[in-house]
């Protein structure tokens, strides 16, 4: 992945306002510039106006809660947005992965594994310039066609509307188009970090994934489960 090129402009949206002091305090030392948000409202009020790298968003806010934050968002922008919730609440990290944020972390969390995250989120997101080596030549795989460069994706050209952590994930498939890719390298080369225990992020992901391209014209799954192993971008047959 492409190092991200820029200080990141951050914003931190939580009500804990102890918690939003030493986060800042912490990630301004890391690089990143910061702007703080501690009701849902104000939050996306912010998301909407400023040019933001990207979003810490916490699900139990005043006023509008992080779901609906992160809705009303993905209608009009693609900010990538790291999730936070509860410890051992599943559910809502879940949630928060099929309404279109790019990875979430528990809290309490270590400061060390969010900026960490973070720079995995940016670095995915990242639109390269062209450099006419050929890195950013696109990839065809039957109707579908995946631009490395701008980072789109079309399907019989037209445009599918994809997270970064998404594209990066079929980008990964799509290089080993049949054949089957680990969840651990999904993992690693996709969202740019080690797969952990319990961690279900790529196969929500994927499942998004299934939702936005369909199946192939003959009803056949486009992404395919392979038991004990990961999964497998099929390759339509021809005629």
């Amino acid at each position: 992945m492409e190092p991200y090129p820029k200080t990141p402009y951050l914003l931190l949206v939580d009500d804990d306002q102890e918690l939003c002091t030493m986060l800042v305090r912490y990630l301004t030392t890391e690089g990143f510039r910061c702007q703080v948000a501690y009701d849902g409202a104000q939050a996306l009020e912010l998301a909407l106006a400023e040019p933001f790298d990207v979003v810490i968003l916490d699900v139990m806010l005043p006023q509008m809660n992080g779901f609906e934050v992160l809705r009303r968002l993905r209608q009009s922008k693609k900010t990538p947005v790291l999730m936070l919730t509860a410890r051992g609440d599943d559910i809502h990290s879940i949630q928060g992965l099929e309404s279109g944020a790019d990875d979430y972390l528990t809290k309490p969390c270590n400061p060390k594994v969010l900026v960490a995250r973070l720079r995995a989120v940016l670095r995915r997101s990242f639109v390269p310039t062209e450099t006419g080596n050929g890195a950013t030549t696109s990839m065809l795989v039957g109707q579908l066609r995946l631009h490395p460069g701008s980072r789109v994706v079309t399907m019989r050209g037209v445009p599918i509307d994809l997270t970064s952590a998404e594209f990066s994930l079929l980008h990964v498939l799509l290089l080993e188009a049949g054949q089957p890719v680990s969840k651990e390298a999904l993992c690693q080369k996709g969202l740019g970090r080690k797969l952990t225990s319990y961690d279900r992020s790529v196969d929500i992901h994927v499942s998004n994934l299934r939702r936005k391209l369909g199946n192939l014209d003959n009803g056949d799954p486009r992404i395919v489960t392979v038991r004990g192993v990961g999964y497998l971008y099929a390759i339509p047959r021809e005629g």
